[in-house]
């Protein structure tokens, strides 16, 4: 198992989160500007000090509140009930588990086909809904061979045209198709505890891409920033055997399922960010995923809430490589991830 992270664990390496540190979180913000889908720039900073080495030495990556949303309004008692339901009682640990109440437990169905020639634009709205939809991009200069496919999620407030800007050019660069949707509402229906028409959205969005897009279906991965980081590595764990791989920059929390396949995991967080604390989120996360078996690529960087341009550059190269780490066999299959082993 890889190990990338340099956190001073401590007593932070625990399997539950404490009603203490919910509370922490609920008076942390009570007004949430998850994803304002502001271009990630370089602004000088540092990155932190990750396995002995400088992941991206000054690079850091400044938000922008350019895309015309207003920010999230999310009371105390409603982030306390998202933070308290979901994360005191899931984090890997702690003997509690919550079954979805979504029959389809946040399982998709869509699978990638074979023999499948790529005809889709370089760029394009899908067309499955009329107001809120979801963007395909493909590299620009995309190769004959099946491609990476990168199913990214916004935060919450977000859209997929936002959480693209956010991007810039690093999926481009490592020549990994994007399919953004946009979440029914403000946000991803299990941020509030239940999987719902979220899943089935998706799960039409990726029937589209197979039938258009020659996908490799050994570099098919989730991810996404803030809600959508913690909504990525939810799904990503429930479907681990369609999504090899996961992004998660800044997430907060993992909504419970049951988990399939093996996945990988490439993790980010700001030392400084305000909005999702570090200490109670991706420092307790990365351990907890840890002791599953995973392997984990963990960044810490000297920053907030948002995704520093290097970070965002060595994420999607991540994912475009070849190369597979992950055991093969499907230890974890069936495990609820609340349940202690």
């Amino acid at each position: 198992m890889t190990r990338h992270c340099t956190a001073e664990q401590g007593n932070r390496d625990t399997d539950g989160i404490s009603a203490e540190n919910t509370r922490y979180l609920a008076r942390s913000r009570s007004t949430v500007d998850y994803d304002t889908g502001g271009p990630i720039t370089d602004s000088g900073m540092t990155v932190t000090k990750t396995a002995g080495r400088i992941s991206d030495p000054g690079k850091h990556g400044a938000r922008s509140d350019r895309d015309g949303r207003t920010m999230q309004e999310l009371t105390r008692r409603r982030f306390h009930r998202v933070a308290g339901g979901a994360l005191a009682s899931l984090a890997f640990g702690g003997g509690c588990h919550r079954a979805s109440a979504f029959p389809n437990g946040g399982r998709l169905s869509a699978q990638p086909r074979l023999n499948v020639t790529t005809s889709a634009q370089h760029e394009q709205q899908l067309h499955l809904d009329t107001d809120r939809d979801a963007i395909l991009r493909l590299p620009q200069k995309a190769a004959e061979a099946a491609l990476p496919l990168l199913v990214l999620l916004h935060g919450a407030g977000g859209s997929g045209a936002g959480i693209l800007r956010r991007m810039g050019a690093a999926p481009d660069e490592a020549g990994v198709a994007v399919l953004a949707p946009d979440s029914r509402d403000s946000s991803w229906d299990a941020i509030g505890g239940r999987f719902g028409a979220d899943v089935d959205f998706l799960n039409r969005a990726l029937e589209r891409v197979f039938e258009t897009v020659a996908v490799d279906p050994e570099r098919i991965a989730v991810g996404g920033f803030s809600d959508g980081a913690t909504y990525a590595l939810s799904l990503g764990l429930i479907n681990g055997d369609l999504f090899r791989r996961v992004l998660a920059f800044s997430p907060g929390f993992v909504v419970d399922g049951t988990p399939h396949g093996h996945p990988r995991f490439f993790i980010s967080h700001g030392t400084d960010d305000s909005i999702l604390p570090i200490d109670r989120c991706s420092r307790l996360i990365v351990p907890a995923l840890e002791r599953r078996g995973y392997d984990v690529t963990f960044r810490e960087f000297r920053g907030g809430h948002e995704v520093p341009s290097g970070i965002a550059r060595e994420g999607l190269a991540w994912i475009a490589d070849r190369s597979d780490r992950a055991p093969s066999a499907r230890a974890l299959t069936g495990r609820a991830f609340g349940v202690s082993p």
